[in-house]
């Protein structure tokens, strides 16, 4: 679970970093990310994603990716924030071209090596928060009974 909490991480920067790109308003924030999106799934919205997931409203795309697909994401947000940083881009329009393109190009680098397509990889059943609560309480479990490995 080490991605889902970089990637978390790497979110809160690249909106640090879109913020002083001058993508203020929630309407240019919600297109910055859209355009990261459709990059790299090859044209499909959030809400193509979150149909295509079969998620509810009020769950998370990300919280429903397995790593490979968090890898993929943590990639185009991680490139992204470095290259708005790195050109010192100023406005929401260049901003937002910036992670269209740099999403199209981490799904090409994919396709490239002939990976699976973000948009055609399996959704977990359990979202990451699940699968984190189960496994603190078999830790928690294992500790109770003294069978807990330091290294777990």
């Amino acid at each position: 679970m080490v991605v889902r909490g970089d990637i978390k991480q790497w979110n809160q920067l690249l909106a640090e970093t879109a913020r002083n790109a001058v993508v203020i308003t929630n309407e240019e924030f919600a297109v910055f990310q859209n355009a990261g999106y459709m990059g790299l799934y090859g044209g499909l919205t959030v809400d193509d994603i979150h149909q295509k997931k079969g998620l509810a409203v009020g769950q998370k795309i990300l919280d429903y990716m397995g790593s490979t697909e968090l890898i993929a994401n943590l990639f185009r947000i991680s490139q992204t924030e470095e290259k708005l940083r790195k050109d010192n881009v100023n406005d929401a329009h260049t901003a937002t071209a910036v992670h269209h393109m740099v999403g199209k190009e981490v799904r090409k680098a994919i396709e490239e090596i002939g990976g699976t397509m973000p948009e055609d990889l399996p959704t977990p059943e359990k979202s990451i928060a699940q699968i984190e609560k189960e496994q603190m309480a078999r830790l928690k479990q294992k500790a109770k009974t003294g069978q807990l490995m330091l290294d777990e």
